[in-house]
């Protein structure tokens, strides 16, 4: 009789136990595969400043494409090739190079080789007025470049494997006309869309900025 009940005991834990494993798999396999696509493929981030206004406004989420231009695999020094290089007019995520723990968004305005030069707030690259359709200016007052870089910076070349970027609110923008070049290796990615955007101050969706594209 004990050897009975003893073999009804194992054979009801048998099929609990391999379910404890099947579950506990599925979640792993679950956190790897999303650690990989965070790390490898898309991430989310939410926008916490105006410098990029009217582009992205503070509430936005966005995804960003990290793979495009290629990325590090971790924990080695094997990179996979990018599908393209940065290109001007680029919003792009990147480590801030005054402190790489933080994230910054901007727009991509010189690629190396570039000559950049902002006079009375106009952007002229390589000697040509280089004009963005989203750039915005809130502030008409034009400061001297003794006061602010600001409005008046440059001339400067883009080094090798460097970026020069500007946020589109170009008047509330800490960007390269004040820290300098953005580094192609911090690059993060290319940000491709908003998926979402909420609305602090009347607690309420912007539903008209969910799922637009990102110029």
């Amino acid at each position: 009789m004990e050897n009975t009940v003893d073999t009804l005991v194992k054979q009801v834990e048998a099929p609990a136990k391999s379910k404890i494993r099947e579950y506990a798999e599925s979640i792993l396999w679950a956190v790897v595969l999303a650690l990989v696509i965070r790390t490898c493929v898309i991430q989310s981030f939410k926008i916490p400043s105006g410098s990029m206004e009217d582009t992205l406004v503070i509430g936005d989420c966005l995804l960003v494409n990290k793979f495009i231009y290629g990325i590090k695999v971790p924990f080695t020094d094997f990179r996979v090739p990018r599908l393209r290089a940065p290109e001007r007019g680029d919003v792009i995520v990147f480590r801030y190079p005054e402190d790489r723990s933080k994230d910054f968004i901007k727009r991509l305005i010189g690629v190396p080789g570039d000559e950049v030069l902002v006079r009375d707030k106009r952007v002229y690259v390589n000697g040509s007025l280089y004009q963005n359709p989203h750039e915005v200016h809130k502030d008409p007052q034009i400061m001297p470049r003794e006061l602010n870089q600001r409005d008046n910076f440059g001339p400067v070349r883009v080094p090798a494997n460097s970026y020069f970027v500007m946020g589109d609110n170009r008047d509330n923008s800490y960007d390269s006309r004040f820290w300098g070049f953005v580094p192609q290796a911090d690059v993060v990615g290319k940000a491709f869309i908003k998926y979402w955007s909420w609305d602090q101050s009347r607690w309420l969706p912007r539903w008209q900025r969910i799922a637009k594209p990102i110029d």
